[in-house]
């Protein structure tokens, strides 16, 4: 993947669209199992995280107790133009959606960035 040179043009429907696929492609069995999760793109990140691909914000759940109820969906955020540039092809945006979508779930289950990492969803 390249982090200089143009950045690929491709719109925020397309980009959605990719996102989507993404999250078609995870099993069924993983699916069932999330729970009061929304997930969103937006074009940029955060102002002080300006190459983050992605952002889970919630409640994983692995901490979720008899508490947990009436509350706001957890979300995942999914950020267009840092993925576009630093991607030199489609599909390598295609590559980068799906490990960022897979990252990003992987945390509402409660797995940290460590073990993501180890198994290659850094």
């Amino acid at each position: 993947m390249a982090d200089n040179g143009p950045v690929l043009e491709m719109t925020r429907e397309e980009f959605e669209e990719l996102v989507a696929e993404a999250l078609d492609r995870i099993p069924p069995e993983l699916t069932r199992l999330m729970d009061n999760v929304a997930v969103f793109v937006e074009d940029e990140p955060p102002a002080d995280d300006p190459e983050l691909l992605g952002l889970y914000e919630g409640t994983p759940l692995t901490d979720r107790g008899e508490w947990y109820a009436g509350v706001l969906p957890d979300r995942i955020t999914i950020y267009r133009g840092p993925t576009l540039r630093m991607c030199a092809s489609r599909e390598d945006v295609v590559a980068e959606t799906e490990v960022t979508v897979v990252h990003e779930i992987a945390h509402h289950f409660g797995i940290d960035d460590a073990r993501l990492h180890a198994l290659g969803y850094g």
